[in-house]
């Protein structure tokens, strides 16, 4: 009996020394191999998300930039028209003032000299004498005038111009950088495709290899299993013929008792502020002709962003909104809020804020100086109103 219980000790150690040796040999560098494809591969997918990001906002920088490039364009149009025109003014200013000097001197003195004394008395001369010098200064005051705004809107289109080159500029970076992260982007995919084929690889490696591993140790388990039962067979054998016979009841209860040892092993909207009249009067004199509907129409677009979510829900906020109205940078709308706006431009602002609105513009949020751009939409006065960008 003893012998049979030593027999069995000695299978069972045999058995669980076969399935240690089967287990050993599996080797662990393919799971570590995926683990690596595996960080690789969450490492590059959070860096191309990154750059897509980054591309993203850089497409909106550029597409911002680019409107500006355009509203500057507008107005330096319209600064150059604005010259153009003060310029003949400035000229046919000049001519008038010519013409009647040329006058004086051929027949001016001796005219001057009969109003003079046409005088029916001291005072009457006095006057006389003080309209022939304020016609001359007229002259010389109305001359400095145009050519004070001459220079004006020549600084002002100076301005226009430096900051129309630096925008460009800065488009030009902007887009660089754009190609540069499109770059590194596609080479982050690539790399991302080829990690993503070694892990595939790797993958499939491993599940042949766990397949092969757990076919051996199917047979190991069997084999181990079929010597077991061989030799507890033999050892039964060998127990029932030096044993008296009623031993062999024994060996049959110790023979199911290891039958159920072996099958143990499984387991298991906005407000109005009240300095907003005056500066939305300002903004509608420097961007409109000075008629109504001109005036309606700009206020109209601004009025329209203020009730709207995709802008600042104030007209301080709206108007002074980075590139987006000309007159703010270069010192137009400065220089009327400090003249204060005249009346025509208040009563649009007041008429504006109260709700009027000009129908044929109701639905546009942008302008520009028409004879500067292509664009198609609704033109008043010298602006083309469309609905966007």
């Amino acid at each position: 009996m003893a012998f049979y219980k030593k027999s069995k000790l000695h299978t069972g150690t045999a058995l669980i020394c076969s399935l240690a040796i089967v287990f050993s040999a599996l080797p662990v560098y393919a799971t570590d191999t995926i683990d690596n494809l595996q960080n690789q591969t969450s490492a590059l997918e959070n860096e191309l998300k990154g750059i897509n990001q980054d591309i993203l906002t850089l497409s909106e920088k550029i597409s911002d930039t680019e409107m500006q490039v355009e509203l500057l364009n507008s107005d330096i149009d319209k600064t150059q028209d604005d010259l153009e025109k003060a310029q003949k003014n400035e000229d046919q200013q000049y001519e008038d003032m010519k013409s009647r000097i040329k006058y004086m001197y051929e027949h001016g003195s001796a005219t001057m000299l009969e109003m003079l004394f046409s005088a029916e008395n001291m005072s009457d001369f006095l006057n006389k004498a003080d309209f022939i010098e304020n016609l001359s200064n007229y002259d010389r005051k109305a001359l400095n005038n145009l050519k004070d705004v001459h220079q004006q809107i020549a600084d002002q289109k100076a301005d226009l111009e430096a900051q129309q080159a630096s925008m460009k500029d800065l488009q030009n970076q902007l887009q660089t950088q754009q190609t540069q992260l499109q770059a590194k982007a596609a080479a982050t995919s690539t790399n991302l495709n080829e990690v993503n084929a070694k892990l595939q690889k790797a993958k499939e490696e491993e599940a042949a290899r766990q397949a092969e591993e757990a076919r051996k140790q199917a047979e190991a388990a069997a084999k181990a299993e079929a010597a077991a039962k061989a030799e507890a067979a033999a050892s039964a054998n060998k127990a029932n013929t030096s044993s008296s016979s009623g031993n062999s009841g024994n060996s049959g209860s110790s023979s199911s008792g290891s039958s159920s040892s072996s099958g143990g092993s499984n387991s298991s909207g906005s407000a109005i502020a009240s300095d907003d009249l005056t500066l939305l009067a300002a903004i509608l004199q420097c961007e409109a002709h000075y008629d109504y509907d001109s005036m309606l129409a700009v206020a109209t677009v601004i009025m329209n962003r203020v009730y709207s979510s995709r802008f600042p829900n104030s007209i301080h906020d709206v108007i002074y909104a980075q590139g987006q109205f000309a007159p703010v940078w270069t010192g137009s709308l400065d220089r009327v809020l400090k003249q204060g706006p005249r009346s025509l431009s208040i009563q649009v602002a007041q008429d504006a804020i109260n709700g009027a609105r000009l129908a044929a513009v109701a639905d546009c949020y942008y302008f520009l100086y028409a004879p500067s751009t292509s664009r198609t939409g609704v033109v008043i006065g010298d602006n083309v109103f469309f609905t966007s960008w």
